[in-house]
């Protein structure tokens, strides 16, 4: 599949002996849209008009693109983007192991330190750096995982958002630039307080119902919406408006002009926004919200590519955009059209198991751990020692969790690798998911449909689906040769 890929992409970039290749770029932007589904592109294509609507009419558009592992959650996806790397090699493989690190405070503020230590291999930065000494990289995003994972092991200019402020950790610097320092100082996310998202366009352009009892918890379900009266609470609440995308792409901005990238070598400008995931969990793919929330993003999009373009020069650009992850509908939603899906929970079943594990071993113990569709074993020789085989229990797992409405399959990860992986992508994807030393005895993959249940239901991801894995994966700049390609393409 990545021979494929590779040959429809060099295809892109025609040389011929009458052709000159094109020069090479000042600056790299990769675009990351956090729950970007492809199918939004044509579901509102008339109403894209601005960055969205830009790269996907003038570039190269890939509508096959997928992450093609099994956890599509935010932090393997991110992993895939520019390190041309599966999760299965990088070593990022849940959102619960990705950058978390106390060893590397954030700056100036409370929260969870964070840094790429666990990240394995390099990415594109790290080798633009070996042949170009003074090529440089600013990564922004909401979250942290989404600012770090891109750039990898470099310590360059990566800041994410934090309770009302754009930050980094200790791993890349001590104290916070000027120019960081004086965005903080403008106290915008605060200044938001009490704003209201209305619709962009005339309630007549939104086909969607706007009171959908699923979405938000039942809750808050119409527009408009607004955000808290209190600075602070507004400043927390605002990663679930549409908002956040354009303060972040103001940030980015602000720091593309003060490192002035893009006007000697070739620079990367690496942005991941996450309005789209925040808006998609609590409101779903189907709805009005996220419909608005897409055509904001549109909109913001097309003032930041003219800003940088201007600036370094079209002709000196070259754009990527594509997504972590995608996602699956409300499972209230797909029953209410006459679907059948369900939202599914184990932790009963495994703290059923892990309490008979208990009683046999006579000590309390987190024997099994379930995250996303992995049964993790941490056995380090305990089962052998009570005179359990580990196959026993695994087989009566895999029985019980069979039987769970929405279930589809249960994998052993030793199964893998005789899989037909050109026929199965659910196989496929976890093959390119797994590390060999992750502990995961057992993998779980849900049937069409059905999602991981949370407390509040969310419209989620996660799975080895197509809806979850599904991504826009589009190039856009001088020498890209236009148009929408059929032909499968990954991340990686």
């Amino acid at each position: 599949m990545q021979n494929a890929g590779l040959l429809a992409l060099l295809a892109l970039f025609p040389i011929t002996d009458s052709v000159v290749p094109p020069a090479r770029p000042r600056l790299v932007v990769v675009i990351t849209v956090d729950q970007l589904r492809p199918d939004y592109f044509a579901r509102w294509k008339s109403q894209l008009t601005g960055g969205l609507g830009q790269l996907a009419n003038e570039g190269a558009f890939f509508t096959q693109g997928y992450q093609d592992h099994a956890v599509t959650e935010t932090a393997p996806g991110h992993s895939t983007i520019l390190s041309g790397t599966w999760p299965a090699h990088n070593g990022i493989i849940r959102n619960s192991e990705g950058v978390q690190d106390t060893l590397a405070p954030l700056i100036g503020i409370a929260g969870s330190g964070a840094s790429p230590r666990r990240l394995r291999g390099t990415t594109l930065f790290d080798w633009l750096k070996a042949a170009d000494p003074t090529a440089r990289a600013l990564s922004v995003s909401r979250k942290d995982r989404g600012a770090i994972l891109p750039i990898g092991h470099a310590k360059e200019q990566v800041y994410w958002y934090q309770s009302g402020m754009f930050t980094t950790s200790r791993y890349y610097s001590d104290t916070l630039p000027a120019w960081v320092q004086a965005f903080n100082a403008r106290r915008l996310p605060f200044k938001a307080a009490n704003m209201t998202w209305t619709l962009l366009l005339p309630d007549s352009a939104y086909q969607e119902p706007d009171n959908e009892l699923w979405e938000s918890g039942g809750n808050n379900v119409t527009f408009p919406h607004r955000l808290p009266a209190d600075s602070l609470r507004a400043a927390l609440a605002l990663p679930g408006f549409p908002a956040i995308d354009s303060l972040t792409l103001l940030f980015a901005l602000d720091g593309f002009e003060a490192l002035k990238l893009g006007r000697k070598g070739t620079d990367i400008l690496a942005v991941s926004l996450s309005g789209t995931d925040a808006v998609g969990h609590v409101f779903g793919p189907d709805s009005r919200e996220l419909h608005d929330q897409v055509l904001r993003l549109d909109r913001f999009l097309a003032w930041f590519l003219k800003r940088v373009t201007d600036r370094v020069g079209r002709d000196n650009v070259v754009v990527v955009l594509t997504a972590d992850h995608g996602v699956t509908s409300f499972p209230a939603r797909t029953r209410a059209k006459g679907g059948t899906a369900y939202d599914v929970v184990l932790d009963t079943l495994i703290t059923a198991v892990n309490a008979e594990l208990d009683r046999v071993a006579g000590t309390s113990r987190q024997w099994l751990e379930f995250d996303t569709g992995m049964l993790l074993m941490r056995d380090n020789g305990r089962f052998a020692a009570m005179g359990i085989k580990t196959d026993s229990i695994l087989d009566v797992l895999t029985t019980r969790i069979l039987r769970v409405p929405g279930v589809a399959r249960v994998i052993k990860p030793a199964d893998l690798a005789r899989a037909d992986t050109a026929s199965d992508p659910v196989a496929r994807r976890w093959l390119h998911h797994l590390t060999p030393d992750a502990g995961v005895a057992l993998t779980v993959a849900l049937q069409p449909g059905s999602v991981w249940s949370y407390p509040q239901p969310l419209a989620t991801h996660g799975q080895p689906s197509d809806d979850d894995a599904h991504v826009p994966i589009i190039f856009w700049g001088s020498g890209i040769r236009k148009g929408a390609y059929a032909t499968r393409m990954n991340t990686v």
